[in-house]
C-alpha cells in the first residue's frame, strides 16, 4: 500500500480555514462594546458563555453567532474555491483557529460554537443532533459544559451513521480536543463546583 503527502490544496484550505478561525469574535466584540477585557473575568475565556458573565446577553448571543459561522463559511468557501476535498482541512484548520489564535498567543476559546458550526456545514443532520443533545442536557442540568460535552460526543457518534466516514473521524477528532480544553470543567463537575448557566462569575 502506497502513502502520499495531502495535495497542495488541503495546505492551502487548512490555512484559509485557521484564518478564518482564529478571529476572536467575543474579544472584539466586548472591546467595540466597552466592557472590560473578556480575558480578565470569569474563566478568561473569549467564548460565548464567558461573553454571557459581563451580563450582557446581546454580545453573548452575537459571539456564538460569529464563532459557528466562521466555521461554516472557512468550510463552505473552501468547498467552493478548492472543491470538496478542501471541506475536511478547512474544517480542521477553523477549530483549530479559534482553539489557538496566533494573534491571542494561541489563547482561544474551547471550540464548542466552532465545533457546531463547522458541523451544520459538513452534516447538517448532525448538527441537529449537536443542538437537540445540548439543548436537553443545558435545560435539565444548567450546566453549559455538561451540554457540550455530551452533544459534542453524541455529534461525532451520530456523524458516522449519518455522513461519510471521513467526516465522522474528523468530527470524533474535534469532539476529542474539544473534551481535552474543557478538563478544568470536568474536573470542576466532578467537584460539583462548576458554574452553572446565568450565574456571573
Amino acid at each position: 500500500m502506497s502513502w502520499s503527502l495531502p495535495p497542495l490544496s488541503s495546505y492551502v484550505a487548512l490555512i484559509l480555514g485557521y484564518a478564518l478561525g482564529s478571529i476572536p469574535f467575543g474579544l472584539l466584540l466586548t472591546r467595540w462594546a466597552g466592557t472590560q477585557d473578556i480575558r480578565s473575568i470569569g474563566s478568561g475565556n473569549i467564548g460565548a458563555t464567558n461573553v454571557l458573565r459581563t451580563g450582557r446577553k446581546g454580545l453573548a448571543a452575537a459571539t456564538l453567532l460569529g464563532d459557528a459561522l466562521k466555521g461554516t463559511v472557512a468550510v463552505l468557501l473552501a468547498g467552493w474555491l478548492i472543491g470538496a476535498n478542501g471541506a475536511l482541512p478547512a474544517a480542521l484548520g477553523a477549530f483549530l483557529g479559534h482553539l489557538f489564535p496566533v494573534w491571542l498567543g494561541f489563547r482561544g476559546g474551547k471550540g464548542v460554537a466552532t465545533f457546531l458550526g463547522v458541523t451544520l456545514a459538513l452534516a447538517w443532520q448532525a448538527a441537529l443532533v449537536f443542538a437537540a443533545a445540548w439543548l436537553t442536557v443545558a435545560f435539565v442540568s444548567r450546566y453549559s459544559s455538561l451540554a457540550a460535552l455530551v452533544a459534542s460526543a453524541l455529534t461525532a457518534v451520530a456523524a458516522f451513521a449519518l455522513a461519510a466516514p471521513q467526516t465522522g473521524l474528523l468530527l470524533a477528532i474535534l469532539a476529542t480536543l474539544l473534551w481535552i480544553m474543557h478538563r478544568a470543567n470536568i474536573r470542576r463537575l466532578l467537584a460539583g463546583t462548576e458554574g452553572r448557566i446565568g450565574k456571573k462569575g
